[in-house]
């Protein structure tokens, strides 16, 4: 017991039961806190369908970015390119490659005259 030296300030009759109630009160206050920040886990606690409750929050989908596709793994290609798993707005995986281009020569930088 690394804290021994305490109980020669606190009386173990007094120590314990004040360390065991802020334990109990933490608790309290942790499921308090879920219970009413989350709509899923009072569904789940009154025994219905999970899912059937206010989804309004939680399914929050902002429109422009519902028809976007998602690339979420990268990896190289035998040929020097690169290859692609895309995540589709429908939720079907894609594979798109990429091809390894000639590096381009810029010779002079184009001048745009007003």
């Amino acid at each position: 017991m690394n804290n021994a030296k305490m109980w020669l300030v606190v009386p173990p009759a007094v120590g314990v039961p004040v360390f065991l109630g802020a334990v109990a009160v933490g608790s309290f206050a942790v499921h308090v806190a879920v219970l009413s920040n989350t709509s899923w886990v009072s569904d789940f606690l009154s025994g219905q369908e999970l899912g059937s409750g206010d989804q309004q929050e939680a399914m929050l989908i902002d429109e422009g970015a519902a028809s976007v596709a998602k690339a979420s793994y990268a990896m190289p290609s035998p040929d020097g390119g690169q290859r692609l798993l895309v995540m589709m707005p429908d939720g079907s995986v894609r594979t798109a490659t990429l091809d390894a281009a000639a590096p381009m020569k810029v010779s002079q930088p184009a001048v745009i005259e007003q």
